[in-house]
Formats: structure tokens, sequence, C-alpha cells
């Protein structure tokens, strides 16, 4: 069976994107890939990226489970994610994008 050892985001900027995540979550990082220790990260620039846009046409995002839904909120627009306006979580769950447009979740 085949073992998953990095995920690769495609991006316009990998040394951007990569200091983005490594500021949101902690995680090690390595040239542009992060590292939690069991999962990586990896970016990869591709000319004329355009991110993947949300509610739309999402292919995949991240969940990260965090302590305090409004301060991690608050830390990861601060770092430069946005907030788009649909937001199906409730009190659950925040969706947030990347610089890049990449979707991603903070979990309560």
């Amino acid at each position: 069976m085949p073992t998953s050892t990095t995920i690769t985001l495609d991006c316009a900027d990998a040394g951007k994107l990569a200091d983005f995540y490594q500021r949101l979550t902690g995680w090690k990082l390595d040239g542009t890939t992060l590292s939690n220790g069991s999962i990586d990260i990896g970016f990869q620039e591709l000319d004329g990226y355009q991110g993947p846009g949300w509610p739309g046409a999402k292919h995949f995002h991240f969940d990260f489970t965090v302590d305090d839904l409004t301060e991690a909120t608050e830390h990861a627009l601060a770092l430069g994610a946005a907030k788009p306006e649909f937001q199906p979580g409730g009190t659950e769950w925040v969706v947030l994008t990347d610089p890049d447009g990449h979707p991603f979740c903070l979990v309560a």
C-alpha cells in the first residue's frame, strides 16, 4: 500500500505561502516544505497560478484544530488570511483562505 509523505500545494510564490503556513501552525519549515513530524506540506510554484476560490471550485482543504477559535481566526487574518462571506460552520469552525486562495478551516 502507498504511504503518504507530502501534500503539495500549487501556488504563485512557494516561499511566501510556506512562510504563511509556518507562522499559522508553528510547524518546522525546511525551504518550502513544512512538517509537524508526521505529515509534510510542500509548496510548488506554477506560472500563472490562480487560487481555487470559495465556495466554488474547492479542490481540497486543511482542517486545523485550535483551542480558541476567535483568537486563532484573528491570528490567521493578521498573517494575511481572508475570511470569505460564506461561512457554513456556525460556531464550530471558520473557513478562511490563505494568501493564494486555498481554503482552510479552523475547527474548535
